[in-house]
């Protein structure tokens, strides 16, 4: 059996710090009890009010099957047709409900004080098998509380009750036999003091105890199991079947957190022993939470951060100036954080634990919380969800901050690049046999044309060359008719040509595959673009995927988030496909070079592609002398081809002959007459010639 672990003082750590004795309390395993006895010895009265004064869970068989029937469960709609049918709730349904209520959360917060279970029947399960089931609880019991009784007491003791048939109270003998309540009443006043006040009180009491009245003490009936003879079976029953393996268990139990009781005292006896007992061994109450909700109606939804928490402090008040004071959550909901998105909670859902405040969200959530706190206040809460999403120019250290935000709160990049690669190489490929499929139309298409072009512009040719032969032989007559008729024939016959060329044009015609294949290597580098609509599938279908493995991140991660997108097109399309999808990220990082124009990231840039940019520098500063020099050329020329001009038009006027000698002079060649020489390009050496063909013969023989 389970006890009370001896907890080791961390080093180098305040005991009394409040955060590290939060902590504590919510690692803290909750108080356990389990209360044995004889059947009828006060074990369902004592656990009651252990369960009221410890807030603790009071688990019993009948507690469990009215609370499933008022909450309308799943258990409490089969009891409550079993009950219309008249028929009793079996043993292994009862069984159920009550290790699923151990097993709740409210349990696991608050503790549990079980009575009843092991049960005498063993309809289901024999009480060995019962006694396992206790032992292999997650929350084993850390008390055992047995009340002793002898068989002939506790037998008088079940005759005496009586129940009232309206309410279900069940009586003492000592509470309603009047000479036994008489009796009680002359021993006390003998051993009290007299005082006026007490007497008149008493007297109050006694004339509004409904006991006393006559009326009252007739409805009073006997049940048929506390007849003398039932409850004498009753208690050999219990002794032959449970007595003995009890006594086993109680035996593996350490003595310390062992309380036996004797069943003859008043119950009220029974529990300030086991009260003081607790309390001695430093068991620690479990701890409510408190609604903080004022008497009177205030608005509190336009309140600002400091003054809502102000005035929430003051709500329900455990001490005179003692308030409640703001938790590290703020305003946000403790269980929405846990599940994985920042929601603001309402002022008017808050509520207290442990000396501190909190905002829920939605009445589910603050039903959520009031039953079991602890697993959204435990560490590493509260923590962000990691939903963000990081843009920025290139070489702006994008990919960087993403690897360091997902290496801080354990969470992973989803690169859309890499993800919404495949769909891209899949669209491409659609594109390519689209555009495969269209240019095989138009290159056959394109190619009959023009051998339909070529055909026609050959036909006035062939026309005059054929009439201007005939007419040299024959006369015009027989010119004409033999014209016509041969005209005629081979009109035909490259018509027959033609139809046959252009039929044996299809795909496999070298020219239509070469179209294609221009068209297919356009296409295969030209840029595809996606919808906005399937950026954000993707991008939902990997959070999917990502959310399944969130419980391994840490322990306590929570259920959504841990992802940080890089490289996603931001734009209005796309931002909306996200927020219909409901994947806006709860963080964005924009990361921006306002110094210096962007100094720094130009020079990123730079050091990364050095060797491109200096060949595609180098090329273009190249590429702009040529063109200067060309430019240069060009006017040189056109001035020399003016002067050239002139100085022909004055040596032809004169009669003057020329020699033309050509030799290499850088770019230039050298001009030269009887009295004058000049220098001509040698891209202008064709309109030298042209120039001095007047006056030379030949430009061969002269060069």
């Amino acid at each position: 059996m389970a006890s009370q672990e001896e907890k080791q003082t961390q080093p180098f750590a305040d005991i009394f710090d409040e955060d590290e004795a939060e902590k504590s309390f919510l690692f803290s395993k909750p108080t356990c009890l389990i209360v044995l006895g004889k059947p009828g010895s006060g074990k369902k009265t004592l656990a009651r009010k252990l369960a009221q004064i410890w807030k603790c869970i009071f688990i019993e068989a009948l507690e469990v099957i009215q609370m499933n029937i008022n909450e309308e469960t799943e258990y409490g709609l089969k009891c409550q047709e079993l009950l219309f049918k008249g028929q009793s709730i079996s043993e292994e349904l009862v069984t159920e409900m009550i290790l699923k209520k151990i097993e709740s959360p409210e349990v696991a917060h608050f503790g549990y004080v079980l009575t009843g279970f092991p049960s005498l029947s063993e309809e289901y399960m024999t009480v060995s098998q019962q006694i396992e089931k206790i032992k292999n609880l997650k929350l084993k019991p850390d008390f055992l509380i047995n009340i002793k009784c002898s068989d002939y007491d506790l037998c008088q003791r079940i005759s005496g009750q009586r129940q009232h048939p309206d309410s279900g109270q069940v009586y003492q003998r000592n509470q309603w036999d009047p000479n036994i309540t008489e009796n009680h009443k002359k021993e006390k006043d003998e051993h009290e003091e007299e005082n006026e006040e007490d007497e008149e009180q008493q007297e109050e009491e006694t004339a509004e105890d409904p006991l006393m009245m006559s009326d009252f003490l007739h409805q009073l009936v006997q049940r048929p199991e506390d007849i003398l003879e039932n409850a004498k079976e009753r208690v050999g029953t219990y002794k032959d079947i449970m007595l003995h393996p009890l006594e086993d268990l109680m035996a593996e139990q350490d003595c310390q957190y062992l309380i036996e009781l004797d069943g003859n005292q008043q119950p009220d006896d029974l529990f300030v022993s086991v009260v003081v007992r607790l309390q001695s061994l430093g068991v620690r109450n479990g701890a409510p939470i408190t609604r903080l909700q004022s008497q009177q109606e205030e608005m509190l939804e336009g309140l600002e951060n400091d003054e809502l928490f102000r005035v929430l402090s003051s709500y329900k008040l455990i001490a005179h100036r003692y308030r409640w004071r703001r938790s590290r959550w703020g305003q946000a909901c403790p269980v929405a954080l846990k599940e994985g998105d920042i929601v603001m909670g309402n002022p008017d859902l808050a509520v207290s634990f442990l000396g501190k405040m909190y905002l829920l969200s939605s009445p589910e959530a603050l039903k959520t919380f009031m039953s079991n706190p602890r697993p959204y206040l435990l560490p590493p809460m509260p923590l962000p969800p990691c939903k963000v999403l990081v843009f920025g120019p290139p070489f702006s250290g994008r990919t960087t901050i993403c690897n360091l935000i997902a290496g801080k709160y354990k969470g992973k990049v989803l690169d859309m690049a890499k993800l919404i690669q495949p769909h891209i190489e899949e669209l491409r490929k659609e594109n390519i046999e689209q555009v495969q499929k269209d240019a095989v139309e138009k290159a056959i298409t394109a190619v009959k044309n023009r051998l339909e072009l070529e055909n026609q512009s050959r036909e006035p040719g062939d026309l005059q060359e054929h009439s201007s032969a005939k007419e040299a032989d024959d006369s015009e007559e027989t010119t004409q008719t033999r014209g016509g008729i041969n005209l005629e024939e081979g009109n035909t016959i490259k018509s027959a040509i033609i139809q046959k060329r252009m039929s044996e044009i299809t795909a496999d015609h070298p020219e239509v595959q070469a179209m294609v294949e221009e068209a297919i290597k356009s296409a295969s580098v030209s840029e595809v673009t996606l919808s906005p609509e399937i950026y954000a599938e993707v991008l939902e279908r990997a959070i999917a995927e990502l959310v399944k493995k969130n419980k391994d991140r840490f322990p306590g991660a929570p259920e959504k988030g841990g992802w940080v997108v890089d490289n996603y097109p931001l734009s209005v399309d796309h931002w909306s496909a996200l927020s219909e999808k409901g994947l806006l990220p709860d963080t964005v990082v924009c990361l921006k070079d306002t110094e210096k124009d962007g100094v720094c990231i130009l020079s990123r840039a730079y050091l990364a592609n050095k060797d491109e940019i200096n060949s595609k520098i180098l090329k273009r500063l190249t590429d702009e002398a040529l063109e200067k020099k060309e430019e240069e050329v060009r006017e040189m020329q056109e001035i020399l081809t003016s002067e050239e001009g002139q100085s022909l038009e004055a040596a032809e006027e004169k009669g003057e002959s020329f020699s033309v000698k050509e030799f290499e002079q850088g770019q230039f060649i050298n001009l030269q007459t009887r009295d004058s020489k000049f220098l001509v390009p040698q891209t202008s050496k064709q309109a030298v010639v042209i120039l001095t063909s007047r006056f030379v013969q030949s430009w061969s023989k002269v060069a």
